[in-house]
């Protein structure tokens, strides 16, 4: 709280109107469970007037990410996959310095590759399935499973298969299994998160994509406060990176117990996705500008 208070201060001493940059997780935060964001167009359109920068932090692939911004209209850098890749839109912003990181030229973006390789990754959870855990990638599955296992449509689960640095996975097993399948991820050098399904992942996670755009942005405009809302365990690193934590109600109801052990001080949503989402989007620009 002191954090926040010491913020609000020296921005209201400030010559300089502040930058706000908005993350956000997608699935559960800003989409329902019908993958929509309608209850969150009040402050979807408060959030263009003000011309605030909306970056999408989601374990979702380019193509669905991708799909998601053009129905927003949304312009600005996201990123993809908890993490793994981070896609700066060309001739908009923000501007970067190819020869300050290691950035691959795409046709529209500049790509900042954080994530392992995909085909390693399938390996690794291939290794895990010999070994007797009942682990099944998305890449064990045709296009309509991942539809049924999701809910979503054909068109949209073939393009949750289309990965580049994280693998979702489904796992059944008791707790002693759970910890086995932690301890057998981390041995084989990978990392293990979790939103709506588990993933296995390389070192990369939501905070570094947040941490690296962040500074980018920092160096550009100086002036810099960030929020940044999520729901779910995978949400942890990018909450812990950012000014202003909020914490979305899931389906339930109920507050991811890890946000709420892990994030000190994460506001707290007072609805559910995109509900909840738009109250306390709406709340935070009051306060920050």
């Amino acid at each position: 709280m002191h954090k926040k208070i010491r913020i609000v201060d020296s921005l209201q001493n400030s010559k300089d109107s502040p930058k706000l940059l908005i993350f956000t997780d997608l699935d559960g935060t800003l989409l329902d469970s019908d993958y929509s964001f309608k209850q969150a167009l009040p402050a979807l359109k408060l959030i263009q007037e003000k011309r605030i920068s909306l970056i999408i932090c989601s374990s979702k692939t380019r193509p669905e990410i991708e799909k998601c911004r053009e129905k927003l209209k949304n312009v600005y850098p996201f990123i993809s996959e908890n993490g793994g890749g981070i896609f700066i839109p060309k001739n908009q912003e923000l501007k970067i310095q190819k020869s300050e990181m290691n950035v691959k030229e795409e046709e529209k973006y500049y790509l900042i590759r954080l994530g392992a390789d995909y085909a390693e990754l399938r390996t690794a959870l291939k290794g895990l399935k010999y070994e007797g855990l009942d682990v099944k990638g998305f890449g064990d599955m045709s296009i309509r499973e991942v539809a049924e296992l999701t809910g979503l449509k054909m068109v949209d689960a073939r393009m949750a298969k289309q990965r580049d640095f994280d693998e979702p996975f489904i796992f059944r097993g008791d707790a002693s299994s759970v910890r086995k399948l932690k301890r057998r991820i981390k041995a084989s050098g990978y990392n293990l998160t979790r939103g709506e399904f588990y993933h296995i992942m390389g070192e990369s996670d939501k905070g570094r994509g947040v941490d690296l755009l962040v500074k980018m942005y920092k160096k550009q405009y100086g002036n810099i406060i960030t929020a940044a809302l999520g729901d779910s365990p995978n949400d942890i690193e990018m909450l812990l990176n950012t000014d202003y934590p909020v914490v979305v109600k899931k389906r339930d109801g109920k507050y991811d117990a890890g946000i709420i052990r892990n994030v000190k001080g994460c506001t707290r949503a007072d609805g559910v996705g995109p509900d909840g989402w738009n109250s306390a989007v709406i709340k935070l620009i009051d306060l920050l500008l």
